[in-house]
């Protein structure tokens, strides 16, 4: 849980700043919207093994 504590005199556009950068750090909206539908297995297989494959090919150039 992303929890950020206010200053004294901060203002909320700074403090709301800060929330989201802890909140994208932390990984939290890529998870729910990861887990937003139900995805087969082999669908996760299939989607990671083109990750890697990404991954490799550019490490060729």
């Amino acid at each position: 849980m992303a929890e950020v504590v206010a200053t004294e005199n901060e203002s909320f556009d700074s403090l709301l700043r800060r929330f989201n950068k802890k909140v994208q750090a932390d990984g939290i909206l890529a998870e729910a919207r990861r887990r937003e539908h139900y995805e087969k297995p082999s669908i996760r297989r299939k989607k990671k093994d083109a990750i890697k494959r990404r991954k490799t090919s550019l490490r060729k150039f």
